[in-house]
């Protein structure tokens, strides 16, 4: 027993500092030591996550590897039975995309077994590509050499062996990633159990801190502070003040200027009374704002109808309260101090947030603060203006959630497309071959199969650039859009994009006007991707141009861009629908009669092409017509590499 009281003694007599600093350092170090475990648990979490990222990534480029192969193959096929030269692009395309998807394979792969299959993979990618080159050579030099028929198809059934090995081997790959990822998933599920766990005890552990900490707290300040509390109000009614023990720390020697303070504050009544008299003028009947006035600590003095209908108490109920009891719990121990504080130095402070009606609902408050001085520029109060936002903050919020879903649509559309396109590309590729294959032997066909022969290829060569323009997009949302922003002399390109177009708007009847303002002009952009734009926007001007007479290729300088234009005299865009013309799969017109063929992608994907190139587009209604319009970054010839 006099061990207790010895303590108690010794606890109560520690300076204030110490005290803190036990009652602080205390859950403090807990604290520590939780989150050192909770990081650790985390850790190993995000390692498990990065093994399964690593098992999707192989499974993809394991298939893309495939497909590469599985196209350039059909490619070369066709290029030995046509001698054209477009049948090779899927063998050079092959040729430069297998590089890099080898070396992301080699650098993500862990397992003993897939790295196996990898390396006789990696074998058989090697013969099928010399086995492709070799065919190209034979195919070339076959008009010199007849018996070179014999061998092309010997090495075309030698490179299907090895496409069909590579096949199973692959399938192995996905059968063992498939395992692997199996098991991962189930390693990151007893990863995040264990965190859990953890984050359990973590909580358990830190209650305990904290309650510690209180009962220290409470013995050493708290139990004691109220004393003084206690005799504060003592003071306030009048009354003599209950004598406390003469503790030697900072508590004990406040409560003995308590004391010597009574007389003081007695003075000070008078003082209050006055300013409760001021704060009675505020307005008390407007009922859609709250209104009242607060003392110079925050204690409310005056309440009108409108405070009353918004937060529900009556005067009689809250006047002589403190105004931070509108306040919820996560802001109540400092924002309405920080008000205060905020309105004493600027006069008037305003704020948007939670507060709490007498009821224990949360409505969203707009709320104005305002210092009220006397004569000599003392703070007597403040006014306090309350506003009901709540339906307004709803709306926002509604809002911001829509928005929210709409983005998440949206990349869920784009991954969505882009798996669709990469699967419909392998098998679209082998139907187009076989129908070239087809068309090879159209002579010997009767007119109902060429016919469909021909219905077959205009159908899959629609479908295939759908495809194509769909993975471009889906690429371009994604960020993956691989860009060679370099100098382009627009003069080249206008001549390489008029020879292609010609063709195109010839069969509409149409003649086809180029008009440079400057020659020589150079911009930055990627030639390839260019091109695209450009051919993209002179078809649409042909297929729509039923009225007209001609296109018109434009191009010069704007201030420090280039500007190009693409014109046509037809009928024109109706103004109502000029809004949605980038818009992705919006086909404007199709409810005429004469239905014009298309995907619907052309200027979506313009749009985000030229904008890569770090361009502008857009849509102008001249006189007669459509003008379609974009502009890239400019050259100037200063600027353009020396050449040696």
């Amino acid at each position: 027993m006099r061990l207790a009281r010895f303590l108690t003694r010794f606890w109560a007599d520690r300076p204030l500092a110490l005290k803190g600093l036990v009652v602080v350092a205390l859950p403090l170090a807990i604290l520590l030591v939780s989150l050192s475990l909770l990081f650790q648990a985390s850790h190993a979490e995000e390692e498990a996550e990065d093994d399964v990222r690593r098992a999707f990534a192989v499974q993809r480029d394991t298939y893309q590897v495939h497909a590469l192969l599985a196209e350039a193959a059909a490619g070369v096929r066709g290029y030995v039975l046509t001698r054209q030269a477009r049948f090779l692009e899927p063998y050079r395309k092959a040729e430069a995309d297998l590089p890099p998807t080898f070396e992301r394979l080699d650098g993500i792969i862990r397992d003993a077994e897939i790295r196996n299959r990898f390396e006789r993979i990696r074998t058989l990618a090697v013969r099928k590509r010399e086995g492709l080159h070799a065919i190209v050579e034979l195919a070339d030099a076959r008009t010199a050499h007849a018996h070179n028929t014999s061998e092309i198809e010997a090495a075309l059934v030698a490179n299907k062996i090895v496409l069909d090995a590579m096949r199973q081997e692959i399938d192995r790959i996905q059968v063992r990633e498939n395992t692997l990822l199996d098991q991962r998933l189930r390693r990151v599920e007893e990863v995040r159990n264990r965190f859990l766990f953890l984050t359990a005890i973590s909580a358990v552990v830190g209650l305990l801190g904290s309650l510690a900490a209180v009962y220290l707290f409470s013995t050493g300040i708290v139990r004691r502070i109220g004393n003084l509390e206690d005799n504060a109000e003592r003071l306030a009614q009048g009354e003599a003040l209950t004598e406390l023990p003469q503790d030697a720390d900072e508590i004990g020697r406040l409560a003995q200027r308590l004391v010597r303070a009574s007389a003081l504050l007695r003075g000070r009544e008078q003082a209050l009374r006055e300013s409760e008299e001021r704060f009675r003028l505020v307005i008390e009947e407007v009922r859609d704002y709250g209104i009242f006035a607060l003392d110079p600590t925050g204690v409310v003095t005056s309440w009108n109808l409108g405070a009353e209908r918004i937060k529900g108490w009556t005067a009689a109920e809250i006047l002589g309260q403190h105004f931070s009891r509108f306040y919820p719990d996560e802001t109540r121990d400092f924002l309405p101090a920080r008000m205060l504080q905020r309105a004493r130095e600027r006069g008037t402070v305003e704020d948007e947030g939670w507060r709490l009606r007498k009821d224990g609902s949360r409505f969203w408050a707009n709320v104005v603060i305002t210092s009220l001085h006397d004569d000599n520029g003392q703070v007597r109060g403040f006014a306090k203006v309350t506003r009901d936002m709540t339906e307004r903050r709803r709306t926002e919020e509604a809002l911001r959630m829509a928005r929210e879903d709409a983005i998440a649509a949206n990349l869920a559309k784009s991954e969505f497309l882009s798996r669709t396109s990469h699967e419909l590309r392998t098998p679209m590729s082998a139907i187009l071959g076989f129908g070239q294959l087809l068309e090879l032997d159209e002579e010997t066909l009767s007119p109902s199969h060429r016919a469909a022969v021909q219905q077959i290829m205009k159908a899959g060569r629609h479908l295939l650039a759908l495809i194509n323009d769909l993975l471009d997009i889906s690429s371009i949302e994604a960020g993956a859009t691989d860009m060679s922003i370099e100098a382009v002399d627009l003069d080249d390109v206008v001549q390489e994009v008029h020879a292609l177009a010609a063709p195109i708007v010839a069969t509409g009847g149409l003649s086809f006007q180029l008009e440079a303002a400057e020659p020589g002009l150079i911009a930055q952009a990627d030639r390839r991707r260019l091109i695209q734009v450009l051919l993209n926007l002179i078809a649409n001007a042909a297929k729509y141009n039923r009225t007209g007479t001609c296109v018109r290729l434009a191009y010069g300088r704007n201030g420090a861009d280039i500007r190009i234009e693409v014109e046509d005299d037809g009928e024109g865009i109706d103004p109502s629908a000029a809004s949605r013309l980038f818009t992705p799969f919006d086909r404007l017109g199709q409810q005429s009669k004469t239905r014009v063929e298309g995907t619907g992608l052309g200027l979506a994907l313009s749009k985000r092409l030229v904008e890569s190139m770090n361009g502008q587009i857009g849509y102008e209604a001249p006189a007669k017509g459509a003008r379609f319009w974009f502009t890239l970054p400019g050259v100037q010839p200063a600027q353009m590499p020396q050449k040696d």
